[in-house]
């Protein structure tokens, strides 16, 4: 399990021949399109501060350009910053020497690529060991570890085919079953799901929230879709030209969203999915009643078990089953369709 967060501060990435000499003009003020038009460098990233829960998968999310790929790559230092650091456990991965850098790219991280990038010429499970490998890891003991994570993500009897003989969702199975054989604290996905089908996506998504209960992994997300990111995202941010315009979590940027853009972002999200009933539920005035809910439990899974268990009444419990609050089915129905009012929220 991950126990250390990663932390981005004050992060910038200028591309150009001469970056350093900009990042006060930009800290200034000076903006992306007059950055490219007038010196011809271009602005990746500006000012990037955010931490990522060790443990916890963190979604970075916005359209093309918004400077998501770029953030990624500055993790494992595929991209040199600027000016900014990125801390691992304390310890600034751009300032590691190559020594270092090399080690940690081995055995604290792993990468999930949108295209797969499996080897061609390599079986299944010679794609999977192929990071241990690199890290001198026997041919026997690296066979054993990757023939339980192909099982795991639901390859067993594919061992010996080649990436061509495979669906584009059994070729991303390859890929993260790769990653996780590594052992690597921090897993890496870049647009990792963007070129399956929207059916075989989901059921990716499923297989990386099933494994990461157990492993807890600090996983770090990129997507352009809202609808992955608030499934996924313990905590997320939402990246415009470069820059953070909101972080938090889903429920955070759905009820909250912080200007129009992140508005228009969220405008068609099922609200009943994302949002919670801790954060709509009452303080308990009586006996608790009705259907016991857990923590966590989304909106539309309350309404479904309240209307299945043929009341309109829930109280909501702890993992030990302590009640800490009661709501009903009209109030969760007027929640999963309107914006929550700032009583509710307060409640």
């Amino acid at each position: 399990m991950a126990s250390h967060a990663i932390e981005v501060k004050k992060l910038y990435k200028i591309f150009g021949p001469n970056g350093k000499a900009y990042v006060d003009a930009v800290k200034n003020g000076l903006g992306k399109a007059e950055l490219n038009e007038k010196h011809g460098h271009v602005l990746g990233l500006q000012d990037i501060n955010i931490s990522m829960p060790a443990g916890g998968v963190m979604v970075v999310m916005g359209l093309s350009g918004s400077g998501k790929s770029t953030l990624i790559r500055h993790i494992n230092r595929l991209i040199d910053p600027t000016a900014g650091e990125v801390l691992y456990d304390g310890v600034d991965v751009c300032k590691m020497n190559e020594n270092d850098l090399r080690e940690f790219r081995r055995h604290k991280t792993a990468m999930v690529f949108q295209k797969f990038a499996l080897l061609p010429h390599r079986t299944v499970i010679e794609n999977t060991i192929y990071g241990l490998e690199i890290q001198g890891v026997s041919d026997g003991e690296s066979r054993k570890r990757a023939q339980g994570w192909i099982e795991r993500v639901g390859l067993q009897g594919f061992e010996n085919h080649y990436p061509n003989q495979l669906s584009g969702g059994m070729q991303q199975r390859v890929g993260l079953a790769r990653a996780l054989t590594n052992d690597a604290d921090i897993l890496l996905m870049d647009e990792a799901y963007s070129a399956l089908d929207p059916l075989i996506r989901v059921d990716m998504q499923t297989v990386l929230l099933d494994l990461q209960k157990e492993l807890k992994k600090t996983v770090v997300f990129i997507t352009h879709d809202l609808d992955e990111a608030l499934r996924l995202g313990d905590k997320i941010a939402i990246l415009r030209d470069g820059k953070v315009v909101q972080q938090g979590t889903g429920q955070e940027i759905v009820l909250n969203p912080a200007d129009e853009y992140i508005t228009a972002f969220v405008k068609e999200v099922n609200r009943g999915r994302v949002i919670n009933v801790e954060t709509i539920m009452m303080p308990l005035t009586s006996a608790p009643q009705g259907v016991a809910l857990q923590l966590g439990t989304p909106l539309e899974s309350a309404a479904r078990a309240m209307t299945f268990a043929k009341t309109s009444s829930a109280h909501v419990v702890d993992a030990d089953g302590k009640p800490l609050g009661f709501l009903d089915l009209a109030t969760i129905i007027a929640s999963m369709v309107t914006p929550v009012s700032h009583e509710q929220k307060a409640a």
